[in-house]
């Protein structure tokens, strides 16, 4: 039997919370994506109450972002969410990453002059450290676009940057990133 909100899709219910910020309306749109995220952090934590535990993070943790900025397409941004927080839920606990996001990494293996194959098992803490080498405007703007899911007029209004900046601080910086990365995995 359908309730009177299954029809709402994911927009309807998002313009719907962003016209009166009434989380009534996230509590629709949550329950349609429990099993995807608990499936997210079963992936990367291998433990069923970890995962639950972080299924509840992840939904706080939307709630917060989603009073802060518009999210046009939930499901891919939930998502991420998951993963960031299981990948540093996984940092804090020292365990290996040994998964790029695929959009990441699709991305720093673009086709370019004699470009290295960046192994994707490189780890988290060795993509920190990469990050960590990059000068602090090409952080900000990568960490923004690739590990948020930023967007570029998100990232100018965050970072007070031009939309050009932001645009030579990804490129810039994603091209720095490929080569520290490609050190560091040369030195293993």
């Amino acid at each position: 039997m359908h309730q009177p909100h299954d029809k709402f899709d994911d927009k309807e219910l998002l313009s719907n919370f962003y016209k009166d910020h009434n989380n009534n309306w996230l509590g629709i749109l949550f329950p349609r994506y429990t099993l995807l995220l608990l499936g997210v952090c079963m992936k990367y934590l291998n433990n069923e109450e970890d995962a639950k535990d972080a299924v509840q993070q992840v939904y706080l943790k939307a709630i917060n972002e989603l009073h802060k900025y518009p999210v046009e397409f939930f499901k891919s941004w939930i998502y991420m969410i998951a993963k960031n927080y299981c990948l540093m839920k996984l940092r804090e606990s020292g365990k290996k990453f040994v998964e790029l996001s695929k959009d990441f990494s699709e991305n720093i293996n673009e086709p370019d002059e004699n470009q290295y194959s960046i192994n994707k098992e490189t780890t988290l803490n060795e993509m920190e450290q990469a990050l960590a080498q990059l000068n602090k405007e090409q952080h900000q703007c990568i960490a923004l676009f690739y590990l948020e899911k930023r967007s570029y007029q998100e990232i100018t209004g965050i970072t007070g940057f031009s939309m050009m900046q932001v645009k030579s601080n990804i490129q810039n910086g994603k091209r720095n990133l490929k080569l520290v990365l490609q050190k560091v995995l040369q030195k293993n």
